[in-house]
């Protein structure tokens, strides 16, 4: 037969583990009260008997055998709670409120026994009561027994032993109820945790645990389970994203592909090509494909996230110095002047890698417009509001601010920029790492016409100052 859920919980298993363990120490607590107050009443008993018999050999030394016997006599007709008897020397009862001495095999020396005497209560039925007593004998060679009973000590143990034993049932009772109440509570949070565990199992990303607001461990658990579904929602939602924009933004490139490598194939089987050219073009086109689909991919990852991975503190100056140092070469070959404005000691928290990515694209777009005889500056500095700011400035064609809004958006590419190589996804990452950084990207007129060129183009990644 299987018990009930509540009763198969680790919680009520502590609970009777813990009762287990406080029965038992209750047990010895209650051995332990038992023994010492037995064993203190038997000590008083035993002072008080003594105390009896040093008044009574007390008197026979005083007086003798007479006066201990009228002293007997007196006492046994007395309330006092003591039994007594006095015998000769060859044992036979002089006086007393016994009729025998209970030591047996008396040999002289003082002697204690524990006996029992009968008594009758008010009804006529006959008691039986514990007794403990002192046998001596007297300088005389006369015998005397003192004794008392201990019925009511005895009562009074049974009284106090009956107490605890109803306490530790009381106590146990509870502490049942209680285990079981806590395993109840504890079934009812686990119970939602794991019903949250079967919907996500079940497909439900957007099931989340509930949260009591009694800051206790099931809140804590609650809460670290609801940002784990948040943050395997979110990437859910990335990677459906991801795929989403891959299929959406690279069926133009592989439509212009296949268009390509069939008319290439046409024109081989035409005798109008040749066969190695168009192989050539068509591995250039596919790792336009390739890049592209590497930028997509990019783009989609960081607006999915929300947020940069893995962010990082340093000083954007180095880092522009690094790119510096590879475009710097390009510009000389193609006869563009290239300067850097660098601002050190300033702190930004970034991925480094992304940015390094969108400080490239900013430089290479800049160079691919920018014309000979033309210049490019890159400048790094702290703004008034305490922002950090990534500009790449050029004195190519620009862009006209009626499209400025719209040149940051996925496969987007002015009439200007038809005659050059590229997918119009250079300022969408761009665009992507300054939203992914908490940023934005600004887009304005250059210095104005230089020579044929101009007014040219002021692009501007700000970043929110560190900390």
């Amino acid at each position: 037969m299987r018990l009930p859920r509540i009763f198969r919980t680790t919680a009520f298993r502590l609970t009777l583990l813990i009762l287990a363990l406080f029965a038992s120490a209750s047990l010895a607590f209650l051995a332990y009260i038992y023994v010492a107050t037995a064993s203190e009443a038997t000590r008083r008993t035993d002072r008080e008997i003594v105390q009896e018999m040093r008044s009574l050999t007390g008197a026979y030394d005083r007086a003798g055998l007479d006066a201990v016997n009228q002293s007997l006599i007196e006492r046994a007709a007395s309330e006092r709670p003591f039994l007594y008897l006095l015998m000769g020397p060859d044992g036979k009862r002089i006086s007393g409120s016994i009729e025998a001495s209970p030591v047996e095999s008396f040999r002289g020396d003082a002697s204690w026994t524990t006996f029992s005497v009968t008594d009758q209560d008010a009804h006529g039925r006959t008691l039986k009561h514990p007794a403990r007593g002192l046998q001596e004998r007297l300088k005389g060679g006369e015998i005397l027994f003192v004794g008392a009973d201990v019925g009511e000590d005895e009562a009074y143990l049974v009284k106090v032993v009956r107490a605890l034993w109803g306490a530790g049932g009381l106590v146990l009772i509870l502490g049942l109820c209680c285990g079981v109440l806590v395993s109840r509570n504890v079934s009812r949070s686990m119970a939602g945790l794991a019903g949250v565990l079967e919907a996500v199992n079940n497909g439900d990303l957007g099931a989340r645990a509930p949260v009591r607001n009694t800051r206790d461990e099931f809140d804590e658990l609650a809460q670290g389970l609801n940002e784990m579904l948040d943050r395997l929602e979110r990437s859910m939602a990335g990677h459906k994203h991801a795929g989403d924009a891959i299929a959406h933004d690279l069926r133009s490139p592989l439509t212009r592909l296949r268009a390509r490598l069939e008319a290439a194939y046409l024109d081989v089987e035409a005798g109008k090509a040749d066969p190695t050219q168009a192989i050539e073009q068509a591995l250039e086109d596919t790792d336009g494909v390739l890049k592209t689909f590497n930028a997509v991919l990019a783009i989609a990852r960081l607006q999915a996230a929300g947020s940069a991975p893995d962010p990082v503190l340093f000083d954007p100056a180095e880092l522009a110095a690094d790119i510096s140092e590879l475009y710097e070469p390009l510009c000389e070959d193609k006869g563009i002047d290239f300067a850097a404005e660098l601002t050190k000691g300033l702190q930004v928290r970034a991925n480094r890698e992304f940015m390094a990515q969108a400080l490239a694209n900013l430089l290479d777009n800049a160079v691919k417009y920018t014309p000979a005889g033309g210049a490019i500056m890159l400048r790094v500095r702290r703004r008034s509001s305490g922002e950090v700011e990534f500009s790449v400035t050029d004195t190519g064609p620009g862009v006209p601010e009626e499209d400025r809004a719209r040149v940051v958006e996925r496969f987007v590419r002015l009439e200007n920029s038809r005659n050059q190589p590229g997918a119009g996804l250079g300022l969408s990452l761009v665009a992507a790492v300054a939203e992914a950084h908490g940023g934005r990207i600004e887009l304005d007129e250059g210095p104005g016409k230089v020579g044929e060129s101009g007014p040219g183009l002021r692009v501007a990644l700000i970043l929110p100052r560190a900390g």
